[in-house]
């Protein structure tokens, strides 16, 4: 009889543990910290899987495999959005249960107004952070401060440059630096002259990075001139943190920037557990968490001492002409083939 009790107890107790759902998440690097889903997971008890990704392409493959069952809610900026929409992978959502939203600034209001987010009346993404990619210089070995993408294949910075290991951004920004005016929309001929500049280019760079943390060691082991800054604040953060005397300009040519948002997978297993989510990462104190911690701006507050002003040229990711085709000669350079097109 007293066995029966006990076990009967033990079922009691357990009972919660097993009924706790499980939120699958797909992000980028510092999106998700672990105070975050630890305080996330007790509101509403549940058990947070997160999974983190390094670039675009990645994050694609990832999250339409399976037909987008692997995870219930993504980051992930404007422009993948929209493939993700394409695909049906990602659902309209229900902003009556994201009461968040209204904590956000008042250009991240008009979710309607902002491109990529919306699609015949329904809202798909909300907005949760934002930076422009400009280049972090080393001021110890650059004297003077430079003005220009193209600094990067100064031959002076032979073996001393890092660059971001994505296919779409590295065409985009290199686009700029040959002074093309719409660095997401090549033809034929403009997409050679992109792909030569990018082929002379890995004379200069050590290595083709992918997480912000990576630069980080990479800068403290070896002579480092100059970085391709995709992660922005992040990583400028990061870099002076561990003692890096650097600088950070917006090139006169212009610099991409993106803006990341929270979408919901159309197989989520809770969608409203997914919101749940959403509505966390907007409260003030996540979002202000990832701003002190990672260096990110928010969308619920104007950052200190922001480095991307007014008065800068900004190009906002967009889509671009074939992803296929850029992936595709990505991968070949990447190899350390030599990827001349076939025209």
């Amino acid at each position: 009889m007293m066995v029966r009790v006990f076990v009967l107890v033990v079922l009691l107790f357990c009972k919660p543990a097993l009924a706790m759902e499980t939120l699958r998440v797909l992000a980028w690097p510092g999106y998700a910290s672990p105070e975050t889903i630890r305080s996330f997971e007790a509101a509403h008890n549940a058990i947070v899987e997160l999974s983190v990704v390094s670039t675009d392409d990645e994050l694609w493959n990832k999250g339409r495999h399976n037909n987008g069952g692997d995870f219930d809610v993504i980051a992930l900026n404007s422009v993948e959005l929209r493939r993700f929409i394409d695909k049906g992978l990602v659902t309209p959502l229900q902003l009556r249960n994201i009461p968040n939203v209204r904590r956000q600034l008042p250009r991240f209001r008009n979710l309607a107004s902002i491109p990529g987010l919306a699609r015949e009346g329904h809202i798909y993404g909300v907005p949760f952070t934002y930076s422009a990619m400009g280049l972090i210089y080393n001021r110890k070995l650059v004297t003077e401060t430079p003005t220009s993408m193209n600094a990067m294949w100064d031959p002076r910075y032979r073996g001393k440059v890092l660059a971001y290991n994505s296919s779409s951004h590295s065409f985009s920004f290199t686009a700029l630096a040959l002074g093309l005016p719409d660095p997401f929309n090549l033809n034929t001929s403009q997409f050679r002259q992109v792909l030569d500049k990018l082929i002379s280019l890995r004379s200069n760079v050590l290595k083709f990075y992918s997480q912000p943390e990576e630069v980080v060691d990479i800068f403290r082991d070896n002579e480092i001139a100059l970085i391709y800054g995709n992660y922005g604040e992040q990583q400028l953060k990061l870099l002076r943190a561990a003692g890096a005397d650097i600088g950070y300009v917006m090139p006169s040519e212009g610099a991409l920037a993106w803006l990341d948002c929270w979408a919901i997978m159309s197989q989520a297993s809770n969608r409203g557990l997914a919101e749940a989510w959403i509505n966390h990462m907007l409260t003030p104190g996540v979002s202000g968490q990832l701003t002190e911690e990672q260096g990110f701006a928010n969308t619920l507050r104007e950052t200190p001492n922001k480095t991307m002003r007014d008065s800068d040229k900004m190009f906002w990711l967009a889509p671009v002409e074939d992803v296929q085709k850029r992936a595709s000669y990505w991968e070949r350079l990447m190899s350390g083939a030599a990827p001349r097109p076939r025209y």
